[in-house]
């Protein structure tokens, strides 16, 4: 009888390589691995993935390169959004798990693939990502979650996996650290505990900077385009630009408390240097170069897509409402922001933009008015009060 076949979700750690000899062993499927690299990993890890994939059993491992529509459907609305959830954390690792999902069901389909797999716990964001993404664009497929379901332990599956003569170095990492393009989240002891934060060792980019230096972020329609001068046809190697010269400061890095998809409060730690200069810079040319009402909607908008990001819910059709809203709000959005960085802080210094509205005919702020005399403006606070003097006036009849 012809095996049926799963496609696995592997990324070489000690749940996903488990599950790839479990899948084989117990369940009896032939295994196919894939990894879906959304900048996270370098060419080397790559090749050390697929070599344990094929090590553990896998009939074949696909390594799916989608670092440029990450880029193209995710990052990218989420700087013209200025996105951090709860004004702090820039949705790094979080949202590429639903790309990443996507890919992985796609290969699925290509290849005619019974089941998908994948090896998230059952206390974690991850699952419902995972799950979600390939309910929706593959219902007919089965979904086999071992370490959920089977509430395994890490000494049950270094155990399982020794038994099988399968030999790693599995001894358990003070932290766990999950670096991508957008950022890279770091758990610990420390991020189960509301009292604390996490130490300098546990980031894995160590400030070696000192002093001072010019950072020079050149936007076009809310595009980064150059960095210190230097154009960038690749928008993620300009990211990549501007993260190897942040993290040297160490910029980028916080605490993220917030509401998880399944009810709990989590904690994270993050440093993400290129997200948050990236983002700073461009939210201050927006304050130059967009009007009052699109500042405040952009602002609205751009709150709930982070939270549907986050939450999973990438595939709802509004997403493509709000990213239309926020494509268009950038078309003026062009000119180039100058930064000053030092160990662990920064500072925006200005802007220089063809269409900065502080740069007209009208007046100059605190200074002199140009386009209204001073009888104007004597005549517009009169009726500007009005609402608010009609409501005194009502109090003040009624004796109040």
């Amino acid at each position: 009888m012809e095996k049926k076949k799963v496609v696995l979700a592997f990324s070489g750690g000690l749940d996903t390589s488990f599950c790839a000899k479990y899948l084989s062993e117990e369940r009896g499927y032939d295994v196919y691995t894939a990894v879906a690299n959304t900048g996270g990993f370098s060419k080397e890890e790559l090749a050390r993935i697929e070599e344990r994939a094929l090590a553990l059993g896998a009939v074949e491992h696909a390594t799916l390169d989608i670092e440029q529509e990450y880029y193209e459907k995710s990052i990218r609305y989420m700087v013209y959004g200025n996105i951090l959830r709860n004004g702090t954390y820039p949705i790094s690792v979080s949202s590429e798990r639903i790309f990443q999902a996507i890919a992985i069901i796609e290969y699925a389909k290509r290849i005619g693939a019974d089941a998908v797999a994948h090896g998230s716990t059952g206390a974690g964001n991850d699952q419902v990502r995972f799950d979600l993404t390939f309910q929706i664009l593959a219902p007919e497929i089965e979904i086999i979650t071992p370490t959920r379901d089977m509430t395994l332990t890490r000494d049950y599956e270094i155990g399982y996996l020794r038994r099988h003569g399968i030999t790693a170095d599995y001894k358990k990492m003070a932290y766990s650290i999950n670096k991508g393009l957008w950022g890279t989240s770091i758990g610990g002891r420390e991020t189960l505990r509301s009292e604390l934060t996490l130490p300098e060792e546990a980031y894995p980019s160590q400030v070696t900077a000192r002093g001072e230096e010019t950072l020079k972020l050149s936007f076009e329609e809310g595009q980064l385009a150059a960095v210190n001068g230097t154009p960038y046809a690749d928008h993620v190697e300009a990211i990549r630009a501007v993260e190897a010269i942040g993290s040297k400061f160490g910029i980028g890095r916080d605490m993220h408390i917030g509401d998880t998809i399944i009810g709990i409060k989590g904690r994270v730690g993050f440093e993400a240097a290129a997200p948050i200069l990236i983002i700073a810079a461009h939210k201050m040319l927006e304050k130059h170069t967009l009007t009052k009402w699109q500042l405040y909607w952009k602002e609205q908008v751009g709150t709930w897509y982070g939270m549907f990001l986050h939450e999973a819910q990438y595939l709802e059709p509004v997403m493509r409402d709000i990213e239309a809203m926020l494509l268009s709000s950038q078309r003026n959005v062009t000119g180039t922001v100058e930064l000053t960085l030092r160990p662990q802080s920064y500072t925006l210094v200005g802007v220089d933009s063809p269409f900065d509205l502080m740069k007209t005919d009208f007046g100059e702020y605190g200074e002199v008015n140009k386009a209204w005399t001073a009888d104007d403006v004597k005549g517009f606070t009169k009726i500007f009060g009005n609402p608010i003097k009609i409501y005194h006036n009502v109090q003040k009849r009624n004796g109040r």
